[in-house]
């Protein structure tokens, strides 16, 4: 059985896909969403609540996160939503004179890039963040970083999606597209065909088998990350908080000899509103196994507390894990297949899907309507770039790329 035809398809229901469609709908499109769970259920539900620009490689990670932070202080307002948006700034602790050496280099390079950053002794930032540990030696801080409930994000995402006439379908499982020739005609879901023209993979660590499934390589896979949740505790850390490993884990290309610590780990540290505390986290590659061992856990309580040693009192009530889409090099794709007429690509944020998603649904709709409504960026988030880390790429693309 098919439904009413379409202008658009977005496949996956996240703070991403949920974005794309509302930006799409705005426009007159006629858009459903569909998702194999329910909004929030994947990587937008089981995330930090960091706006973090500090940790942007400078170039065009940076140029994208500063353009997209700056769209979150109107978001509020446009969803008429109360998102907990928080411009509360954030701080990277630094434990060693290895990391100091780093952050020197690093905070630097942010500050030519266009942030405002400082760089201060250990006294100075605990000062500043008196929930740390006497043997931190300094800290960054820059006024510029946020944070936002996650969660909030999505649901006002979706309301303001169907407000402007999105249909949302949950436990629409995508399975295959029907093509005619090299032209997308319809999606075949789990619970019936649709048919369209023009289909958006937003389906996260997911997209990888979305992709597949419709004969499109996309070179995105899932990697886990895990965070500790409180039970509501009195106010411990004041906007957002990292180390510096965890900072050079994301860039160790940037740093000769870096190996990356035991599991990817490296404090992540915020605290929701209602007093729940968000520890983190690790770095796995590990498919799309959901399930960390206990040694991951422990590992990360272990860095937390040595960093702020007030979480030793704190009581830990689960565990949330979940996948990041990993492309390589911290950028997402957002293109049109190269073999697939109709299907575009959106996806591959990893830790960043919070901080780009106001910029990927404007980044979405101009690659369809042609317009160009903010920075020169989609010629760089093409799936053929050679910082990837895997090309995944078939047919047409492959044939492109090897050219």
């Amino acid at each position: 059985m098919s439904d009413p035809a379409a202008d658009v398809v977005v496949i996956g229901a996240g703070v991403i896909g949920s974005c794309i469609a509302w930006r799409l709908s705005q426009i007159g499109m006629k858009v459903i969403v569909i998702d194999s769970g329910a909004p929030g259920a994947g990587a937008s539900g089981s995330c930090d609540k960091a706006i973090f620009l500090q940790s942007k490689r400078p170039g065009l990670p940076m140029r994208m996160a500063v353009e997209s932070r700056a769209m979150y202080s109107t978001l509020t307002d446009e969803l008429d939503a109360d998102i907990e948006f928080s411009p509360g700034g954030g701080m990277v602790a630094i434990e060693t004179d290895t990391q100091l050496t780093f952050m020197k280099s690093f905070v630097e390079e942010q500050r030519q890039a266009g942030i405002t950053v400082e760089l201060l002794d250990g006294d100075q930032a605990r000062a500043h963040q008196p929930c740390l540990s006497e043997h931190i030696l300094g800290a960054s801080y820059s006024p510029d970083d946020a944070e936002v409930n996650p969660l909030s994000l999505n649901a006002a995402l979706v309301d303001a999606a169907v407000r402007a006439g999105a249909e949302i379908r949950r436990q629409h499982e995508f399975l295959d597209v029907v093509r005619r020739g090299s032209q997308a005609e319809a999606v075949v879901t789990s619970k019936g065909r649709i048919p369209t023209k023009l289909v958006i993979n937003a389906a996260g660590p997911f997209a990888g088998v979305v992709g597949s499934r419709a004969g499109v390589g996309t070179p995105i896979m899932p990697r886990r990350g895990s965070i500790l949740v409180s039970e509501a505790h009195p106010q411990i850390v004041n906007g957002n908080l990292l180390c510096a490993q965890y900072v050079a884990a994301k860039h160790l290309a940037d740093v000769p000899g870096a190996e990356a610590p035991p599991y990817g780990i490296g404090l992540s540290l915020g605290q929701t509103a209602s007093g729940t505390l968000l520890i983190g986290g690790s770095r796995e590659f590990a498919g799309f196994d959901k399930h960390p061992d206990r040694e991951v856990l422990a590992a990360i309580a272990a860095h937390s507390s040595r960093i702020v040693p007030s979480l030793r009192g704190v009581r830990i009530v689960r565990a949330m894990t979940g996948l990041r889409p990993y492309t390589g090099d911290g950028l997402p794709i957002i293109e049109r297949s190269p073999d697939l007429g109709g299907w575009i690509t959106a996806a591959g944020h990893e830790g960043d899907g919070i901080a780009l998603t106001p910029i990927t649904g404007i980044l979405v709709r101009d690659l369809i309507t042609g317009e160009s409504t903010t920075g020169d960026y989609l010629p760089a988030l093409t799936g053929l770039r050679e910082t990837l880390a895997h090309t995944g790429r078939t047919g047409a693309a492959r044939r492109k790329q090897a050219s």
